[in-house]
């Protein structure tokens, strides 16, 4: 159901004193909450909702709670948890008086955002960047490319496939399936002799107790598919076929699954010297050359060449600010592109031969 629209009217309370009456009225999170425009989100993302059911949370608190987020660099548990703790977090949000409770379950962000969609996300940031003025209106703009790294530790076959082997058990428990075979204990002394493989009398056995995990990761799999129902079998096909992937994937596939609950995960090489891999997603950033605003970023789901990311970036630019930049400078990275939509690309000349690499 639509959630409630805020009112223009304040009405006092009689035990509680008004939130704003007890804040510095020039702490910079109150100066952005009166620069944002929050009744225009409130237009926009109420068509969003259905005008039936049991009313939702204030749009005010959620998009509130996303910029939080970000200007805090919190996840979605901290965030919520931060915002009981802090009295300008609930007044950046429109509350009039403290609140002790959570404002809401971490996982409402997430089904907010899927709400939103990147349209919506890309309307809150098109917002940010407005209240900066004629500033983000610079001709010329500075192009990187990074990587946004997940929350995954570093990825190993055996650790997956043991991994799948806990999610089969679950499956398992979930659906009611009676295993041929579980291979619980097995699995466990198997897992013994991988971790003090490093003896000098046990590093022989470290390959084939290696490839026993995959045979019994691939026999529990099977086992699992064969005994689910055909509903439950459509519904997760995606899900298993990650599964086998994971588990007979090999060194030098391409597009390997480094994470069961982000399959999407890349592997990027970045050539820095003490962190060569990033295990994440790409993201390309452009902001102001004088002012350091940044007026756009987007993210990719594969690994793109640097030059191919401008495209979408600019048209990006241009849809947020209503402005696309005359030139940009970008690193050698970018190599190839000299002209994009109009816009000149500016790229460092390369160092003569004679040259010291230290220069």
């Amino acid at each position: 159901m639509k959630p409630k629209p805020s009112s223009g009217v304040k009405q006092g309370h009689l035990l509680y004193p008004y939130l704003l009456r007890q804040l510095n009225p020039k702490h910079p999170l109150l100066v952005l909450a009166q620069n944002l425009p929050w009744e225009l989100f409130e237009k926009e993302f109420a068509p969003l909702y259905a005008s039936v059911g049991r009313p939702a949370k204030p749009i005010r608190l959620m998009v509130g709670l996303l910029l939080l987020k970000q200007i805090e660099n919190l996840s979605d548990e901290r965030v919520v948890q931060a915002w009981v703790q802090n009295p300008y977090h609930q007044a950046f949000c429109g509350l009039e008086h403290f609140q002790w409770d959570l404002p809401c379950d971490p996982t409402d962000l997430v089904y907010f955002r899927k709400r939103i969609g990147e349209a919506g996300v890309e309307r809150i940031f098109k917002a940010s960047v407005v209240l900066h003025g004629e500033t983000s209106l610079e001709r010329e703009v500075v192009i990187d490319t990074t990587v946004q790294e997940k929350n995954i530790t570093f990825p190993t076959d055996t650790k997956l496939r043991v991994k799948v082997m806990n999610r089969c058990w679950k499956l398992a428990d979930e659906e009611n399936i009676t295993l041929r075979r579980s291979y619980r204990r097995e699995l466990k002394k198997t897992l013994r002799v991988i971790r003090f493989g490093k003896n000098r009398d046990d590093k022989k056995k470290v390959p084939a107790a290696i490839r026993r995990i995959k045979t019994m990761a691939n026999a529990l799999l099977r086992d699992v598919m064969r005994k689910l129902s055909e509903n439950s079998l459509s519904a997760r096909h995606e899900e298993l076929e990650n599964y086998r992937r994971a588990v007979n994937q090999k060194r030098q596939d391409k597009n390997k699954i480094y994470s069961l609950h982000e399959p999407g995960v890349l592997c990027i090489s970045k050539g820095k010297e003490h962190k060569k891999y990033e295990f994440g997603a790409k993201a390309a950033i452009a902001m102001t050359k004088t002012g350091c605003i940044i007026v756009g970023a987007k993210n990719f789901s594969h690994n793109a060449y640097d030059g191919d990311t401008l495209k979408e970036l600019l048209s990006q630019v241009q849809n947020v600010r209503g402005l696309a930049p005359e030139v940009s400078f970008c690193d050698r990275g970018f190599r190839g592109r000299k002209n994009v939509g109009g816009t000149a690309i500016v790229l460092p000349e390369a160092p003569p031969p004679n040259v010291s690499e230290y220069r």
